[in-house]
């Protein structure tokens, strides 16, 4: 990666989005876009880093229409090179099983904005790359958190698609395929085999975007064997099986 133009953070609270960041950074300007427009924390480490400016805007991922125009608002300041796709919820599984707006809600920021985004950021960015995630919870849906990785499995759809359509131009996607990540969105939460750290996963599509091309990473690698595996496990052994 020889690319100096802006980072756009969306989600700037997001732990693997910040660890991204700060690891692309030095000397480039910084964008934040965050839920009511304030994130202190991060600008003080991008700022640590070495970014040569850091700002934060206000972003609701679930307003899609203003999604095109932060990314061309971005755009026009000077060439927007990597964006990192940061925001999502967990959401409350048990609760949306007996109240549709908790699914819905789960489902317009984990699939719907996150297409939005996604095709905006493709269509605006003329080179550089753009981080996407993904999940080991969407490879097979799980009883125990089937609306959340029913969302996974299909954003993991859409990028291996988008990956291919920018398939020989200056413009790459990197997809991301964590297992289990310690961090805020999962406190409290006993950590799943193979759980990573948000720098773990950080690390890993770091390297992958300095190849200079679309690709899609298992964090950490023997995940892909794992995975493999959940594929056969039979029917009734599967619905029993915990997040």
């Amino acid at each position: 990666m020889a690319h100096r133009g802006t980072i756009l953070l969306l989600g700037a609270r997001s732990d693997i989005g910040g660890e991204i960041a700060v690891r692309l950074c030095a000397g480039r300007d910084v964008v934040c876009a965050v839920r009511g427009g304030d994130a202190p924390e991060v600008e003080e480490r991008l700022q640590r880093a070495g970014a040569r400016s850091v700002r934060t805007v206000p972003f609701d991922a679930t307003d899609l229409p203003s999604h095109r125009t932060l990314v061309e608002e971005v755009a026009a300041s000077g060439p927007l090179t990597t964006a990192i796709v940061a925001f999502g919820i967990l959401g409350d599984q048990e609760l949306a099983e007996r109240d549709e707006r908790e699914a819905v809600r789960i489902a317009e920021v984990d699939y719907l904005a996150q297409v939005s985004m996604l095709t905006v950021l493709a269509d605006v960015m003329e080179r550089g790359e753009i981080f996407a995630f993904s999940s080991i919870a969407g490879w097979r849906a799980r009883r125990a958190n089937y609306v959340y990785g029913s969302t996974k499995a299909g954003l993991d759809a859409f990028c291996q698609g988008l990956a291919d359509r920018l398939h020989g131009t200056p413009l790459h996607l990197i997809t991301a395929r964590p297992g289990f990540v310690i961090g805020s969105m999962t406190e409290g939460m006993k950590p799943a085999v193979m759980s990573v750290t948000p720098a773990e996963v950080a690390d890993a599509v770091v390297a992958a975007a300095g190849a200079g091309r679309s690709a899609t990473v298992w964090i950490p690698r023997r995940l892909a064997l794992l995975a493999a595996v959940m594929r056969v496990v039979p029917r009734p052994v599967w619905r029993h099986m915990p997040r």
